[in-house]
């Protein structure tokens, strides 16, 4: 019998070394998972790099942790495997395996990380997908889908649980954003051609680039009090997450702002 297509189109697969540190330092921080998980790293791309150092964090936090690299262009799935090969005994629980959307894998996942993967599909494909993804998870489960630029420097993800409440974070180098609305260009599929007056997300932006610009004269002592500064307007109207361990000024000194989904749902 003739293997089953995995479901999804092949990513270009450009990575870079930490390029998704930011994702992997919010799930292991904040994402609750039971004992022994099992997490996929779906679209890793051409390098295994992002799956193994996602995987190398969590096992901080989850020694069991059991990682699936998917992809579905079968060379990719070789070069990881060539690279984990002599390296098998420092990665017990990592492999990788041809496999798409569709979520192939002997149970049902934890936690799913999608980054850079729904960026090539149109909106309501996304909205699909965002649905498709959180059906095959364990129950519990959680997605976590989003975009970066190239090195990670700005990034957005959203944040989808079966059973708590979905959030969005927007994440930044903070020597490198020039404005918060300059994190527009890498909202999730569901949002950036929301991007216009009379849309929420619109109006976050637009509200966060005037308190950033209230806060100019912090910038004497660095981005990050400037970024501190303009956050502490902005929570005055908008819901900003401010307990640990999502977040609160540990997670804004890194750069990591989060809300709940609802706050800028267009739907």
């Amino acid at each position: 019998m003739r293997a089953r297509r995995p479901e999804g189109v092949q990513t270009r697969g450009t990575t870079a070394p930490n390029r998704l540190r930011r994702q992997d330092l919010w799930i292991t921080e904040t994402q609750p998972l039971p004992a022994g998980p099992l997490v996929v790293d779906l679209g890793y791309g051409a390098s295994p790099g992002t799956a193994v150092e996602l995987y190398s964090r969590l096992r901080v936090r989850y020694p069991g942790v059991r990682l699936v690299g998917l992809e579905i262009a079968q060379e990719r799935v070789d070069t990881a495997n060539a690279f984990l090969g002599p390296r098998r005994a420092l990665y017990p629980g990592l492999s990788f395996a041809r496999g798409g959307f569709e979520l192939d894998t002997v149970r049902p996942p934890d936690l799913v990380r999608a980054a850079n993967v729904l960026r090539q599909y149109d909106e309501p494909t996304a909205w699909k997908m965002w649905d498709r993804l959180s059906g095959g998870l364990a129950p519990g489960g959680v997605l976590v889908e989003g975009t970066c630029d190239e090195i990670g420097r700005r990034q957005v993800w959203v944040t989808l649980p079966r059973t708590r409440e979905a959030t969005i974070t927007f994440a930044a180098s903070l020597a490198h954003l020039p404005r918060p609305s300059a994190l527009a260009e890498r909202l999730p599929k569901t949002l950036i051609h929301r991007n216009v007056p009379g849309e929420r997300v619109h109006a976050f932006l637009s509200d966060w680039d005037r308190a950033w610009q209230t806060a100019a004269p912090q910038s004497v002592f660095g981005p990050r009090h400037r970024w501190l500064a303009s956050l502490d307007l902005l929570r005055t109207t908008w819901p900003i997450r401010t307990t640990p361990p999502a977040g609160g000024p540990r997670r804004w000194r890194r750069g990591d702002v989060t809300l709940p989904w609802s706050a800028l749902d267009p739907s």
